[in-house]
């Protein structure tokens, strides 16, 4: 696989090739960097889509680039699992697994600044716009229905700066969920800018969450599709796997 150049703003940007984890007829699954985007924004920014729509071009498929689209959206700063869908045929049957919740499990990894307690198995909170900033979501009992499940995993650091290890599984998929939901019990993202403590606002270490397996049946032959990428090296220092 080679690397394309997409113009922005009649510069010539290089996109990197993606790092691919699954590919068939009508399915993809790529390991996104932090940093990159995965749908176009309008500004011109090079997108996660993009680089897999060159990988499919070079293949010498191009009605798999035309047809491509993610099904799930990863912000900017999260890593990990991007699934895309290379068939007008497919996507129909994907948006059916997603609308079912349970149809397609996805898990993530986070580090939370805290010690998350074993008790805190799930957050069952609703979440909505936050009519005081656009960027942020919050929770609010008028909101949208948002289900995480919680599982902590391991702890590490000093007694007054406790991390936690911890593997969250979305029963939703609502803009921001897992970082409100950590945020609103008191153990934020470590290096969330959003809804972190005053430290990680000024966006001094990366975003610790990364979207890291998916299981979901295969909308075209059933079979049990099970995906994953490699554990984020960027949490090595706090924890090693």
């Amino acid at each position: 696989m080679s690397s394309q150049d997409k113009t922005n703003g009649g510069v010539s940007v290089a996109l990197a090739a993606p790092i691919l984890i699954y590919e068939d007829e009508w399915l993809l699954a790529a390991d996104k960097p932090a940093g990159v985007i995965v749908h176009g924004d309008g500004t011109g920014t090079a997108t996660l889509t993009d680089a897999v729509r060159a990988h499919l071009l070079d293949e010498g498929r191009e009605e798999a680039a035309a047809q491509l689209q993610a099904v799930q959206r990863l912000d900017a700063d999260t890593t990990g699992l991007v699934l895309f869908s290379l068939s007008k045929e497919v996507q129909p049957r994907l948006d059916a697994l997603v609308a079912e919740h349970d149809g397609i499990e996805k898990r993530y990894l986070a580090i939370a600044r805290g010690e998350v307690p074993p008790t805190l198995s799930r957050i069952d909170a609703p979440l909505a716009r936050d009519r005081h900033d656009a960027r942020r979501m919050r929770v609010d009992a008028r909101g949208k229905p948002s289900l995480t499940l919680v599982r902590p995993l391991d702890v590490a650091g000093p007694p007054r700066a406790r991390v936690s290890l911890v593997e969250l599984t979305l029963r939703t998929g609502r803009k921001h969920q897992i970082r409100v939901h950590l945020a609103s019990r008191g153990y934020p993202i470590l290096g969330d800018a959003l809804y972190g403590v005053p430290a990680d606002r000024a966006g001094r270490a990366p975003l610790m969450l990364h979207a890291v397996s998916e299981v979901l049946a295969h909308p075209m032959t059933g079979e049990r599709l099970a995906l994953s990428v490699p554990y984020p090296e960027r949490f090595a220092p706090y924890f090693s796997r």
